[in-house]
């Protein structure tokens, strides 16, 4: 018997919304800690660049396509705050 794939239902944008705040400002009070530490490594600096540009061009990909809604827009974003909130996060309990 085929298993059949359990797809998560997309995040409602209210929520989609609070956890890229969260997530953002998290990242951010992280990064400039470590900035100001002097510990961030010219590795996390060009991951903030890269990562970015690679949001940006998934949000305009998305925007061309004629139902794309703003969660759809948002969701590279979330995505990427999400990890990145979650990687520095262990990051901090490794050290």
């Amino acid at each position: 018997m085929a298993r059949k794939s359990k797809r998560k239902a997309p995040t409602p944008l209210p929520l989609l919304l609070f956890e890229l705040g969260i997530a953002s400002g998290e990242t951010i009070a992280r990064r400039s800690w470590m900035m100001a530490q002097g510990r961030c490594s010219a590795r996390e600096r060009r991951r903030m660049v890269q990562e970015k540009s690679a949001a940006a061009l998934a949000s305009l990909a998305l925007l061309s396509q004629p139902q794309s809604d703003l969660a759809e827009l948002l969701r590279p974003w979330h995505k990427t705050a999400t990890a990145n909130a979650k990687r520095l996060r262990s990051r901090r309990k490794r050290r």
